[in-house]
């Protein structure tokens, strides 16, 4: 089930828009407070309100360190990290929300 499970992922405001990285060990809520004002309040300013990538980790310290490691990364690598997944950018929300 999708809350056993620990993950990272990045909201967008749009395609190739301003982007927002995170990790949670429930990505159905965490997005979820995102999309409606409730999450961080960098996503609220900048309207970064589609999940347009995640990934399972083993557990929160994996979660957390992938976090801190993409963090790093220049723009165009999780662009393209994006586009491997998600190459329309579409909004994956729809796919992961709890019914």
């Amino acid at each position: 089930m999708m809350e056993a499970q620990c993950f990272v992922y990045i909201m967008a405001s749009g395609r190739n828009g301003t982007l927002y990285l995170g990790s949670t060990t429930n990505l159905s809520k965490r997005v979820w407070e995102h999309r409606n004002g409730a999450g961080s309040g960098f996503t609220k300013r900048y309207g970064c309100r589609h999940l347009v990538w995640y990934e399972a980790c083993g557990d929160w310290e994996a979660a957390r360190q992938r976090e801190l490691q993409m963090k790093q990364w220049r723009r165009d690598w999780k662009v393209r990290e994006i586009e491997g997944l998600n190459p329309e950018w579409e909004d994956l929300y729809d796919r992961i929300a709890l019914p």
